[in-house]
């Protein structure tokens, strides 16, 4: 019998790539021994993160507001606010769960937090939900189409929905007495949006959506992700970063010339799309890559540019058009 045949160097990451160092502006503060970080925003508002996902949470005279329940940080939420709230004298009692959005990655620690939580999103929240049926994330009781006000023990929280961005549902979360604003998954601090801008749903949206959030008054920002706050300069750093690859996609798509790829293909065309389309995206990535490189973190790890690129770009011909010329 033949001996099997077995590739030495499969799975053991000798063969993985080596990316720019990231820079030191973009890392944020130690995590403790069980895994978390929590630290004070303003006065009695307070943020958790892992290194990768955020939570925030609100202490207040008549109980703990939280806002998203990660599954990544988990079971750490209820040793945050444990921890504070022994710091601080005050309830640990969580009373209120806000859900910036429907995303498990943000919401499925939801069902750590039972007994008498009243959970609030978004109406598009509820019915996504509704569909999804994970009993790790159960459905809001209350819910809002546009606005709400949260106010519990004196303090408060705006809800506002602007329209789809990254989901159908992601709203922003005001803090007005804490200088802050929540809004999960657009943004990140001090990186580059991962694959298709941070797997967002809504294109103009999206790109939309930053100039929104600075509409806030704010000086601290909850985005949502690693491992830092974000600031208002993080918030222009990443409308730069798309201005860029918006710029670059509308001069690509007016001067690569499509017609070879499609002679060359003939019959087959979506190989003569996918050629051209490649050539086009090809022209946007390269001098974002270089420009963004060692000013947002990952900005080398040139897939998430790309994709992110190649959205913009469909976007600009499909929702903004024109999609090409008309036959006449």
């Amino acid at each position: 019998m033949g001996e099997a045949v077995t590739s030495p160097a499969a799975g053991n990451g000798s063969d993985l790539p080596d990316y720019a160092p990231i820079p030191r502006s973009a890392l944020g503060p130690a995590l403790n021994d069980q895994g978390y970080y929590v630290g004070r925003v303003e006065r009695n508002l307070y943020w958790v993160t892992d290194g990768v996902y955020q939570s925030a949470f609100m202490t207040t005279s008549d109980g703990v507001v939280l806002f998203d329940a990660p599954p990544t940080i988990g079971g750490n939420l209820r040793r945050a606010v444990d921890e504070i709230a022994a710091e601080n004298g005050v309830t640990n009692r969580v009373t209120h769960l806000v859900y910036s959005h429907h995303h498990d990655d943000h919401t499925g620690a939801a069902s750590l937090f039972d007994g008498d939580v009243v959970r609030i999103g978004h109406e598009e929240t509820r019915r996504l939900l509704s569909r999804d049926n994970n009993p790790a994330r159960p459905v809001p009781e209350v819910t809002f189409a546009d606005r709400y006000t949260l106010e519990v023990g004196g303090e408060r929280a705006e809800l506002a929905w602007h329209g789809p961005n990254h989901s159908p549902d992601n709203i922003y979360i005001h803090f007005p007495d804490h200088d802050t604003l929540m809004f999960i998954d657009v943004v990140n601090a001090g990186w580059v949006p991962i694959y298709n801008l941070n797997l967002s749903e809504d294109v103009p949206g999206y790109m939309a959506a930053p100039a929104t959030a600075l509409d806030y008054p704010w000086t601290h920002f909850i985005s949502g992700h690693l491992g830092r706050l974000a600031t208002r300069e993080d918030v222009a750093v990443h409308q730069q970063y798309i201005a860029d690859i918006e710029a670059g996609a509308r001069e690509a798509l007016a001067t690569v010339n499509p017609v070879p790829y499609y002679m060359h293909y003939g019959e087959n065309f979506w190989a003569g799309v996918k050629a051209h389309l490649d050539a086009v995206t090809d022209q946007i990535v390269g001098p974002v890559v270089a420009k963004y490189t060692g000013v947002l973190a990952a900005a080398d790890i040139e897939v998430f540019t790309r994709t992110t690129s190649f959205a913009i770009m469909q976007s600009l011909r499909l929702d903004s058009g024109p999609s090409g010329p008309v036959h006449p």
